[in-house]
């Protein structure tokens, strides 16, 4: 399925039976509900997805699966995060045979590569397949920064197309843009900075808060993206206590506690994660519980 690089796309967090087995049945449930939202595509294996913890064969069910369920509705994407160029040209190949639309690209995994060996890494993958690519550029949590410089090059290879911005730099927005036009496709990755993001011309949000709340991320995206700018300023303003924690070392049990909170997830997670218990918990369980006492009605944002 071709894929345009804009639209709200949920970061989707991997569903665990308290048996630490892949939950697909509640995995469906949330995946329908960022359907009904009316989402424009599904990410899977990131950070979000607690992908350092799955197996090979577990990605591949989790692909498999929600190709199955969108049923060609909108793009599935798969994030490529390994420690070797031959791993990711594996997992690349392995994403497209079980039905990926398309992929999110992380630098190489804890080797801090250098500016080559980084350019290398990505054209080396892009050049083995033929699925669109989105760069991960997050150098605040992975050390590793793409700079403009650097897609200059990589984007002389047609299937390198996106990026996720995640340098926490607003005004990165506008340099892709003045460097590159529409060329480079720019997806904010940071929840706290979204709605400034698409203000500023991003063309999309992959999402964390998403998760639990897929109609009001949704609802935000759709309402600046027709000028209706003061109503997607007011549920963002209400949204962000929210957005923020995704913010946090520990944004998956956070966004697993909001998903348990909205019906659409439990808080099951992979060690060595665990639930929060103690201070800790109760600080995020009020969060989420003020969110949803003041939860704003949402305006007819489909249309």
């Amino acid at each position: 399925m071709a894929i345009e690089w804009k639209g709200v796309m949920p970061a989707v967090t991997t569903k665990f039976t308290k048996e630490d087995t892949l939950d697909l049945k509640m995995f469906e449930v949330n995946l329908k509900a960022q359907l009904d939202a009316g989402v424009h595509g599904i990410i899977l294996g990131g950070t979000l997805g607690e992908a350092s913890t799955l197996s090979d064969e577990e990605k591949s069910v989790l692909m498999k699966s929600a190709v199955s369920i969108v049923e060609n509705s909108v793009p599935v994407i798969m994030n490529i995060a390994e420690q070797t160029t031959k791993g990711a040209i594996a997992a690349a190949k392995k994403a497209k045979q079980n039905g990926a639309s398309g992929l999110m690209m992380l630098p190489p995994m804890r080797y801090k590569a250098g500016e080559k060996e980084t350019i290398t890494y990505f054209k080396e993958v892009a050049k083995s397949t033929g699925l669109p690519i989105m760069v991960y550029n997050n150098p605040v949590d992975y050390k590793i920064e793409v700079t403009l410089d650097m897609f200059e090059e990589l984007l002389e290879l047609d299937n390198i197309q996106a990026v996720k911005e995640s340098t926490r730099d607003i005004s990165n927005v506008t340099r892709i843009k003045n460097r590159f036009g529409d060329r480079l496709k720019i997806l904010c990755g940071v929840d706290t900075l979204a709605l400034e993001s698409l203000l500023m011309g991003a063309d999309g949000w992959v999402a964390g808060l998403v998760d639990a709340f897929p109609a009001e991320t949704v609802a935000i995206y759709e309402l600046q993206n027709a000028g209706r700018i003061k109503e997607a300023i007011d549920i963002y303003r209400w949204f962000l206590p929210l957005l923020e924690l995704d913010i946090n070392p520990k944004l998956v049990q956070n966004i697993k506690l909001a998903e348990v909170a909205t019906g659409i997830g439990t808080e099951n997670v992979r060690a060595p994660r665990l639930p929060l218990e103690g201070d800790e918990r109760k600080k995020v369980l009020e969060i989420i519980e003020n969110g949803l006492k003041t939860r704003p009605i949402l305006p007819n944002y489909k249309n």
